[in-house]
């Protein structure tokens, strides 16, 4: 009896001892973030407000509109959930892929993260989840930006549910991704990563677009499922504005779990390669 409650209480303390790291690692990186709160700001929107003042102000300002005023409007509200999933994929490169790159090889920074008594693939989760919480307020952010810019009134029915279930799986979306990208890339890739990744990902993510609207090109409409910046888009596009088409809700929940576990399991597996190799 005596060896099972020290077994217990060993247990207990080991778990309260993992538990109050990881929470350190995460306060950790809150402050580091705090410290430079106004760079995340200017990284967070300087391209997505750009994409929204140019398509939804200066173009309709100019006569260069999409499809007339209720055209232009509509795009408008189009376009806004779109910008949101970026801001949040982006954040998720930005705050885990690009400083996991320095710290796997200029500043070794990575090697006081796994000195915490956590297992390494806590420590890989705590990024995850760091960067999820960094992709989450990049999107309170930018969206109550991109609904202020356009010269056009833009048209929202919010599906609270479904913003409030949608925004942190796409967070954890971005993170995850930057978790897979930032263990596999070396320092002198990372403009490739740019060129190869982020700039199709974006491009073809039906961000500025609604995915149903790729009807006229079917190989293109279905391969764009491969790319999770489209599960994100629809995801927004559901939430913000359900007037316009998109994916059956059901499937965007697939889509964007399927791609969290996906992603994490790459990311996690090759932060375990680049820290115990």
């Amino acid at each position: 009896m005596n060896t099972q409650s020290h077994t217990l209480s060993h247990v207990r303390a080991s778990r309260s001892s993992s538990l109050a790291a990881f929470r350190a690692l995460l306060v950790r990186d809150a402050t580091v973030l705090r410290k430079n709160v106004a760079l995340f700001i200017v990284r967070t929107i300087m391209q997505p407000l750009l994409f929204v003042f140019v398509f939804t102000y200066v173009f309709p300002k100019i006569g260069q509109g999409v499809g007339g005023a209720r055209g232009q409007e509509d795009f408008s509200s189009l376009l806004v959930p779109g910008v949101v999933a970026i801001a949040c994929i982006f954040q998720g490169i930005q705050a885990v892929a690009l400083p996991l790159v320095t710290e796997f090889s200029y500043t070794r920074e990575i090697e006081d993260r796994v000195m915490a008594p956590l297992p390494v693939a806590a420590v890989a989760i705590a990024k995850i989840v760091s960067g999820a919480l960094q992709g989450i307020l990049a999107g309170l952010v930018v969206f109550p930006l991109a609904t202020v810019v356009p010269a056009t009134d833009v048209s929202f029915e919010v599906q609270w549910i479904e913003l409030v279930t949608f925004l942190p799986l796409a967070a954890l979306v971005g993170s995850s991704l930057g978790l897979a990208i930032g263990t596999r890339a070396k320092p002198q890739q990372v403009p490739l990563i740019f060129s190869v990744i982020v700039i199709p990902v974006t491009f073809l993510g039906a961000t500025y677009y609604p995915w149903a609207s790729l009807d006229p090109i079917p190989w293109l409409k279905w391969l764009v499922l491969l790319n999770p910046l489209v599960y994100m888009g629809e995801a927004f596009r559901t939430a913000l504005t359900p007037q316009f088409p998109h994916m059956p809700v059901p499937v965007i929940y697939a889509g964007l779990i399927g791609f969290v576990a996906f992603l994490s399991w790459l990311g996690i597996e090759g932060f375990k390669k680049r820290v115990l190799t």
